[in-house]
């Protein structure tokens, strides 16, 4: 088969032939992928940067996909702890942690969203008690995820989404998507902080995928606003754009009813984003949620790879 292939951290993945991995366990089974999405979490996989790296070689990249089983029908899936991912015209897979689609499903549309909506949408079901009427703050909305995460707060039922990043142009573009206020994180870090903290400080949840300094300089001052301290704030940190580490100062989580939590692997079991899924799969595909993807052909991996797509786009490779 061909793939595309990692052979070394410190170079782009190389679209290659390669051997077709075997099904070793009881549930796994080998497919055909139709279309796996290029999620910033795959380049941290290929260079060897996420926190669940392993640093085995050869790898072939790729955390999820849509493919065909051998009976015909149609599976999200999500790849295997081994180093045959998704990036490839076959690969295995667990049934126990794929998803049929639902009839007229676009697989490419599903190969493209899954991954940068399933991080609030796990958050929001899994790691909080998100109530409908709940306000929430999406810290780094102007990323892929950001953008979706504004879209899934507004359709689990948030009464009000404020949506906060750099990009102006992005941030102009979250209103369309169901933010109801814009704070742009342009300017000195307390004029900054100031301004979020005004706009944000009676949220209920926070889903923040820059901690860092952003998330340092805002919680004391977003805390110090509130109208009702004893108000619970969850803080959930899903990303870390904008550095990997934010001192949470010890006022903060005494003088007011705040918990930092994080949402992600490790924190939540793969059973438990599996069992997410279907309704997540079913929103996608009825069109609920704005997904705009960019289609390539694998073999074009090699030009494509290092590519800045516009803002919302999400490059999809499809192997047929």
């Amino acid at each position: 088969m061909y793939a595309a292939v990692v052979r070394s951290f410190d170079s782009i993945p190389k679209y290659e032939k390669f051997e077709i991995p075997n099904p070793t366990g009881k549930y796994e089974v080998l497919l055909d992928v139709i279309a796996a999405g290029l999620h910033p979490r795959v380049r941290s996989q290929a260079n060897d940067s996420h926190y669940t790296s392993d640093g085995e070689l050869p790898l072939i990249p790729g955390i999820d996909g849509v493919g065909r089983l051998e009976d015909g029908r149609l599976v999200y899936f999500v790849a295997p702890d081994t180093p045959f991912g998704t990036f490839a015209e076959k690969t295995v897979v667990d049934l126990r942690r794929s998803i049929p689609l639902p009839e007229g499903a676009d697989a490419v549309q599903i190969a493209a969203a899954m991954n940068p909506a399933m991080s609030s949408w796990v958050a929001l079901r899994r790691r909080v008690d998100f109530q409908q009427g709940q306000k929430i703050l999406v810290l780094g909305a102007t990323g892929n995820s950001g953008q979706m995460a504004i879209q899934i707060a507004k359709f689990l039922g948030a009464s009000q989404v404020i949506g906060a990043g750099r990009d102006q142009d992005r941030l102009n573009s979250l209103p369309a998507l169901g933010a109801d206020v814009i704070v742009s994180l342009v300017g000195e870090p307390e004029e900054v902080a100031e301004r979020l903290a005004e706009a944000s400080s009676e949220v209920d949840i926070v889903i923040d995928y820059l901690w860092g300094k952003p998330a340092e300089s805002v919680m004391v001052p977003l805390l110090m606003k509130r109208s009702d301290r004893s108000k619970k704030l969850s803080w959930v940190q899903i990303g870390s754009i904008a550095g990997p580490t934010a001192a949470v100062p010890s006022v903060a989580l005494r003088s007011a009813n705040f918990q930092v939590l994080g949402s992600g692997q490790g924190s939540v079991t793969a059973t438990g984003y599996i069992a997410k899924f279907p309704v997540l799969i079913d929103t996608i595909a009825s069109g609920k949620l704005n997904v705009n993807a960019v289609t390539f052909s694998l073999s074009e991996v090699e030009d494509v790879w290092n590519t800045s797509f516009a803002p919302g786009q999400r490059a999809v490779f499809v192997t047929k």
